[in-house]
């Protein structure tokens, strides 16, 4: 995992990709894999990420994800 995560951050780095660019970046794609890890359950999603279903679907707006139930 680790040798994963330096070569893709190599890269991004290589390629002038900006901090916040990544960061806003990993963060929706890592929400939004949990959530669908966990069938459009926002609080399921929560609870698995660790932080208050408030604070998810603040993120979810701000990153617009689009959540299905499934």
């Amino acid at each position: 995992m680790h040798k994963l995560l330096d070569q893709l951050v190599t890269e991004m780095v290589t390629r002038g990709v900006h901090y916040t660019d990544a960061q806003r970046e990993f963060d929706k794609r890592f929400i939004t894999c949990v959530i669908e890890k966990s069938d459009g359950n926002l609080c399921k999603a929560a609870e698995v990420l660790g932080v208050h279903r408030n604070t998810l679907t603040r993120k979810v707006k701000e990153l617009k994800i689009r959540v299905r139930s499934l």
